[in-house]
């Protein structure tokens, strides 16, 4: 490996096609704005190195971040890039990460707007981010002590895990499939709407018109906190811990919770049961036409 050390890099494509590198303490910045500086890479590790100009990691392989800050003129920085770590840096451009695999992030700070998008094979963890549309289209993603903040998360991903995590967040999850959130807190508006194979352990749901027209949709031990209208047109089953203020037309399975304030029945095809926890078998929620 060839070391480069205290250097900065403005001109374009500066160090195109290089491989076998180590920089450390480099700054990819300067009047010249030159950009994408390590396009078509191979074996490159950047510690410490601040960048500022566009699209500096595209089509790179076996690529090592750390402690490295990607400013907000950085924008796009790892695109189409393989066997991606990076660790305790700053990823602060629009669209910072897409069409990337094999992606490890631990212990990262990240303020992009559409971050993420059709990335495949993704370990995140420890990690703050603010997004709007973050990880659209992304499969195979495993997300854990993750705190999120945005808008429009996980749309259209497959295959995802996420563990101990606070999404404060709206219309999450929409048409994502194969998901399982555990241990965690989801807020937001109108959550997991044409999602299929959505299953939620042991989380906290907070907001108005959750999980309709879902197809396999399970919550087992969930509260739900200051929702309304849920589960409409949605195959469900479900056991919550909490009262629930509304639910609305659930097409099949079980809701079976302590209490809910109303149920609305207005479609014929609604007919999932609804299991009032500890009241008798005969018993049934009020239910309102």
């Amino acid at each position: 490996m060839t070391q480069i050390e205290n250097q900065a890099y403005d001109m374009e494509r500066a160090l195109y096609g290089q491989q076998d590198l180590i920089l450390k303490n480099c700054a990819f910045d300067g009047p010249a704005d030159g950009e994408s500086a390590l396009k078509e890479c191979r074996n490159i590790q950047a510690e410490h190195c601040l960048c500022n100009l566009r699209y500096p990691f595209w089509h790179d392989h076996n690529l090592r971040l750390s402690q490295c800050e990607l400013t907000p003129a950085c924008r796009a920085a790892l695109w189409y890039s393989e066997d991606v770590t990076i660790a305790g840096t700053k990823l602060h451009g629009i669209k910072a990460l897409r069409e990337c695999r094999n992606v490890t992030i631990t212990d990262c700070d990240i303020r992009s707007a559409e971050f993420g998008w059709s990335v495949r094979d993704l370990l995140m963890t420890q990690c703050q981010a603010e997004s709007e549309y973050f990880l659209m289209r992304g499969e195979n993603l495993h997300l854990c002590d993750v705190q999120f903040q945005g808008k429009y998360s996980f749309q259209y991903t497959q295959n995802v895990t996420i563990e101990n995590a606070n999404l404060d967040t709206k219309d999450a999850f929409w048409h994502a499939r194969n998901v399982t959130v555990k241990n965690s807190m989801v807020k937001g508006e109108y959550l997991a709407w044409y999602s299929d194979g959505l299953t939620l352990i042991n989380c906290t749901i907070i907001g108005t018109q959750p999980f309709c027209y879902c197809k396999n949709l399970t919550l087992i031990d969930c509260e739900m906190l200051e929702t309304d209208l849920c589960f409409e047109k949605s195959q469900v089953n479900a056991t919550i811990t909490t009262d629930v203020i509304s639910i609305k037309n659930p097409l099949s399975g079980t809701i079976s919770l302590p209490s809910v304030g109303g149920v609305i029945l207005d479609d014929p095809n609604a007919k999932a049961a609804i299991v009032l926890q500890g009241a008798p078998a005969a018993a049934e929620p009020i239910t309102t036409h």
